[in-house]
């Protein structure tokens, strides 16, 4: 394979891997705000695992109120790095 192909097609790749998590993190984030729904907890118990390694990067933020802004900065901090990846492709 050509190294001149292999640099932007990682980034692509690494890209739309951020994407899909940025929507996975979403979903899970909407899906805390439904906490009594019975078959949201077999989902919530499938995102967990793969959102919350990501999101207790960020847990350093106090809470204000009953508000975390954790997950906001987790968003902000996944789109600063797709951002940047676009700028490099």
């Amino acid at each position: 394979m050509d190294n001149t192909l292999i640099a932007p097609l990682l980034i692509v790749s690494i890209s739309k891997f951020l994407e899909y998590y940025l929507y996975i993190l979403f979903a899970r984030l909407l899906l805390t705000w439904f906490p009594n729904i019975d078959w949201m907890q077999q989902i919530v118990g499938f995102l967990s695992p793969i959102t919350d390694p990501y999101l207790n990067l960020f847990r350093f933020v106090p809470p204000i109120g009953p508000l975390d802004l954790s997950p906001i900065i987790a968003i902000l901090a996944l789109q600063f790095a797709m951002q940047a990846l676009t700028l490099l492709g």
